[in-house]
Formats: C-alpha cells, structure tokens, sequence
C-alpha cells in the first residue's frame, strides 16, 4: 500500500497540485439483493465546484427500518458539510476537516436514536474519500472498504473494525476461519452507536490510470478479491458496465445483503458539478 505518511510539519496542503478543475469519472450503484426487503445502504458521488471529486457510501443497522434512517442521516450530514468545505494550507488540517464532518455525522444519527426509542441503537458504517488528480483522503469506520486497483495490483486501503478482523490481528483465527465465520459482520466500531467516535483517516497518492472502488461489506463480503481484480481489470468494459458487473457479481453469490459500488476514475472523461445519491 502506498500511503503519503503525515508528518508534524507538514504544511503543504494536498489540493495544491490538482491537474484542473473537471473532477473525475464516478459511477454509483445500489441493489437491495435478493434476501433484504429494504435498502439500508446509502451513498453519494460527483464533483464539487472546487474540482474536487467525492464518494460516499453508509451500510445501516439497528432494528425495524432504523438502518435506512442512519445510512441516510449520516450522508446527508457529510453532502451538507461538504457544501462548506475549505481548502485550508496543511494536510494536517484537512484530515482534521474530514474527521471533524464525519464526528458530525456521528452526532447527527446518535442524538436521533437517543431522541426516538423506534431507532434506539441503529448505526451505520462510513467510507469516503475526497480526491483530485494527484491526491486524496479516505476516511472510514466500520467495515465498508475501500480499495484502489494500480497496475494490475488490487490494494485495501481501509481495515474493518470488525471482531473478525480483531481475532485475525491477535492470531485467534486464521483469514479462511474469518471469511466464514458466523460473527463476521459484527462491527467493533459504527457511527452514531455512541456519542464519540474514533475515525479513520489516510492520505493517498493517486496516479494515472487508478481506480477506486468504494463498497458496502454486500460486495466485499461475497465476491472474491480475484473476482474484483479481473472485473475491474477488464479492458473491455466501461465504468458503467463494470459498476453493474459487481453488483451482479454479489447477486450471482447469493445476495443475502444490500450491495452498493462506488467507481472513481480518470480514464473515462469526467462528471460535471454536481452528485447522485442511491
């Protein structure tokens, strides 16, 4: 993985170097799967007047419909912050801008269910990543990924907050026993389950012919890497089709979640201002 380490004086901010103001190619898609009666992922992409290109994508939980409300709370906090994003001097700045909007999120959907006992305990996981055509940060909680395919090799970029994940750290269980364990999909870490929380946040580096892939644990959780890698890697299919490609990859695998695909690229021309939410 190649990450831009943040170093205490380090002052240049990472928007300095963009190669213009037309964003880059997103494609949003969302599938309710073949198991689940609601939706309970929410996300969003396009470009911001400033150029700079952003996704965003939420996977719910809690009880009768409280998934939906808190995927959907929490991007429409981040949306709404983002209007009032600032392009400050440092790195150290903005990270502290990202985690700031996502910590609002987390407020936005906590002081909801500590309001409504219908949504008492409902959460939600958050990927989202701000980029231009150098640079980026990614901030996430929960288990909703992030990846980055550059010449030929499919990176991770974000690590699950999961009890899995948590096992598989400390050597109690080995990645095949995780990837079928019955306790997978427990979160360590979600917002708006409690008051604070700690959030994720990395810089990367972005060079030409990346592509970034944002998901819900729908995709990430039923399709293999390999399977992701070759999808992605097809010369042949557009943005579009590769987003719908995924999808289908994770309903052909039994679709048992919502699945959601975010794609970011710079080989396929550009979005204008401007987003789409699913």
């Amino acid at each position: 993985m190649t990450l831009l380490l943040l170093a205490d004086n380090c002052e240049r901010s990472i928007w300095r170097r963009r190669r213009g103001d037309v964003g880059m190619k997103t494609v949003l898609r969302s599938h309710v799967g073949k198991v689940r009666q609601v939706n309970e992922d929410k996300a969003w992409s396009g470009v911001l007047s400033s150029g700079l290109t952003v996704a965003i994508v939420a996977d719910g939980m809690g009880g009768h419909r409280a998934g939906d409300v808190a995927s959907a709370l929490a991007v429409d906090s981040l949306v709404q912050s983002l209007n009032a994003w600032e392009e400050i001097s440092s790195v150290k700045e903005e990270v502290s801008q990202l985690k700031e909007m996502i910590r609002k999120a987390n407020t936005v959907v906590y002081e909801t269910a500590s309001l409504n006992d219908q949504y008492h305990n409902m959460g939600t996981t958050v990927v989202m990543a701000i980029l231009d055509g150098n640079s980026g940060i990614i901030g996430h909680i929960g288990d909703s990924r992030a990846y980055r395919l550059r010449r030929g090799q499919l990176e991770l970029l974000t690590e699950d907050h999961t009890l899995v994940n948590e096992l598989t750290k400390s050597g109690q269980l080995s990645p095949d026993e995780a990837a079928h364990h019955p306790r997978r999909n427990v979160l360590t870490r979600a917002l708006g389950t409690d008051s604070e929380v700690d959030v994720d946040v990395q810089v990367i580096d972005w060079q030409i012919g990346d592509l970034l892939l944002l998901c819900s644990d729908g995709l990430s959780g039923l399709v293999e890497p390999s399977l992701l890698k070759a999808t992605l890697e097809d010369p042949d299919a557009e943005l579009e089709q590769q987003a719908l490609r995924l999808v289908e990859s994770a309903l052909d695998a039994g679709g048992d979640d919502n699945v959601t695909v975010v794609l970011i690229s710079d080989n396929d021309g550009a979005n204008g201002v401007g987003g789409e939410t699913a």
